[in-house]
């Protein structure tokens, strides 16, 4: 029988997200493929440093070893690399001790196709056009900043941090309030409270992160290993309907910040998350340089 990853949380990350491989990337845009090729070869045994993706895959992993009995996340490689330039990423998964076996080597196409192959709930990279062409194929992803100097932290529980409007939840009442101004945005939440917003991106990776909290009961001696939190820029009254939605769906987040226009910035600080989520470039930016930060495209 075929191995299924139908039940499981698994999460799609490109290898210069997995590792540090800017020094590469700058070979590959200014001297060529054949140049990349040449130095991946002859660096095959030297081991990459750490990339932005690291610590986030690194504690995702960690759940597998909670209990004897159940697997609960799955790592892909998925890369435009070919096979003959990948050894060197293979080598650095094994010195580092990651439980990665499977990759797609795309050698050059798109990696889009293939997402849904592997059943990808959440695909991290750091390279804009694939990041987009996932998210228009329906697929949670995130175009990753640079890492900030704590991001290798280790922290006592998975901390995952997510924007609501365009990330969590669609982006029909973002677009009333750019459109149209605060007030429309407001008195459009007054008017649907009791209506469930949409499901945005990121709504499956929230409701599987739920899934596997509830898997890890206090009662059963387990201390929760994810904590999760919402950071939006939302404020009375336009709370009423993302905590409703929430209940609608059956989750729970753990913390849950109504900025109303506050930066963000020191919040996500004193949380300490191993990556925020946010659609908004400004917010990203302001965030990068003290927490992971992922920023979310619209869907084309």
């Amino acid at each position: 029988m075929p191995v299924s990853l139908d039940n499981l949380l698994v999460i799609g990350i490109s290898s210069r997200a997995l590792f540090d491989l800017e020094a590469e990337e700058a070979i590959f845009r200014t001297q060529g493929l054949e140049a990349y090729r040449r130095h991946q070869i002859e660096n095959e045994a030297e081991i990459l440093k750490l990339g932005s993706g690291f610590a986030l895959v690194r504690a995702l992993l960690k759940l597998n070893a909670l209990t004897h009995n159940q697997r609960f996340v799955e790592v892909v490689i998925m890369s435009r690399n070919s096979s003959e330039t990948s050894l060197r990423i293979f080598n650095s998964i094994r010195h580092y001790d990651l439980d990665i076996t499977r990759a797609a080597l795309s050698g050059g196409a798109s990696l889009a196709p293939y997402l849904k192959a592997f059943n990808v709930s959440l695909f991290l990279s750091m390279h804009e056009d694939d990041v987009q062409a996932a998210i228009d194929s329906g697929v949670a992803a995130a175009l990753l900043y640079q890492k900030p100097e704590n991001a290798l932290e280790e922290l006592d529980q998975i901390r995952i941090a997510f924007d609501g409007d365009a990330v969590i939840f669609s982006d029909e009442s973002e677009r009333i309030f750019q459109t149209q101004g605060i007030e429309a945005f407001e008195d459009h939440e007054r008017e649907n409270a009791l209506k469930p917003l949409p499901e945005g991106p990121f709504a499956r990776l929230l409701k599987a992160l739920s899934y596997i909290q509830k898997s890890f009961k206090p009662e059963d001696g387990f201390k929760p290993p994810i904590r999760t939190a919402l950071v939006t820029a939302r404020s009375s009254p336009a709370h009423e309907r993302v905590i409703r939605t929430l209940r609608a769906w059956d989750v729970a987040i753990d913390e849950t910040f109504f900025m109303g226009g506050v930066a963000k910035s020191a919040v996500l600080s004193a949380f300490k998350p191993h990556i925020f989520f946010d659609d908004q470039h400004g917010h990203c930016e302001r965030a990068a340089s003290l927490v992971q930060t992922g920023r979310v495209p619209l869907r084309r």
